[in-house]
């Protein structure tokens, strides 16, 4: 399908690595300008120059998302080398484990900055271009939100706050015809999520328990499949669809587990 989105340039936080990757590619590979702002300039120039050695159009700018002068600079630094901002994806964030028990008030600030507060600074700073463009705002969001994990306090509040920012800017970006989404990511294959599960005791036998808990082909998510979502609603196929929360999850949250064994 030509999701018509040639030469749109299209901010996307933590683009190098994981999910953000697999959006950046999807979108190259329909033609669109995808920008990665990200921390490690190894892992985003890696990626822009592949992309660009296949013909694809791709840029990167380093900042720390946490930081509001950040932030506002790589911001504008994209705004200088393209002259416009036609989408957001927000997805940079880290399930940093954050507890109740565990945790205290610097590390559950410090998390919500990481993971929350960065997606209303990039998409104000990128204001005057979406609303210029009737552009369109994705935030990648998870299951956390919705049914908790444990010992990941502050990593499920970002996550809420996610999905309440989606439909808020839904609701104060209607007049400016900018639609406003979020994608809810569940149990997706990435290589921080191989890192993770190698760190316990019986990888193999926990990923089989995993995956045999996803209703749908009882198997994970790939980012390609979260990208595609992402790359539809970013584009006029879905001109009419704003202020919705989809999961692409195998119907991980919302199935019967029992489905899985059926």
């Amino acid at each position: 399908m030509d999701l018509q989105l040639q030469n749109k340039v299209v901010i996307v936080t933590g683009g190098a690595r994981g999910i953000g990757e697999g959006i950046v590619r999807v979108l190259a590979a329909e033609d669109a300008i995808p920008v990665i702002i990200g921390r490690n300039e190894l892992d985003n120039l890696q990626l822009v120059k592949e992309l660009e050695a296949k013909g694809k159009q791709a840029w990167q700018v380093v900042a720390e998302l946490t930081d509001p002068a950040s932030a506002k600079k790589a911001v504008d630094a994209i705004r200088e080398k393209f002259g416009r901002i036609e989408a957001v994806v927000n997805n940079a964030g880290v399930n940093d484990g954050v507890g109740l028990a565990k945790g205290d008030y610097e590390k559950f600030m410090q998390s919500l900055h990481r993971n929350l507060v960065h997606y209303y600074l990039v998409v104000h700073e990128s204001l005057p271009d979406l609303i210029k463009a009737k552009g369109a705002i994705v935030n990648i969001t998870s299951k956390t939100a919705e049914t908790g994990q444990g010992n990941t306090s502050a990593y499920a509040a970002a996550n809420g706050g996610r999905n309440a920012l989606t439909r808020e800017w839904a609701v104060e970006l209607l007049k400016y015809g900018i639609r406003v989404n979020a994608v809810v990511v569940a149990e997706c294959w990435t290589p921080a999520y191989e890192t993770w599960i190698k760190t316990l005791a019986e990888p193999d036998k926990k990923l089989a328990e995993i995956n045999s808990k996803i209703p749908l082909e009882q198997r994970m998510t790939t980012a390609e499949e979260i990208a595609n979502m992402v790359a539809f609603l970013l584009s006029n196929k879905s001109s009419h669809t704003t202020g919705q929360i989809i999961h692409v999850d195998g119907g991980y949250v919302h199935l019967d587990r029992a489905l899985a064994n059926a």
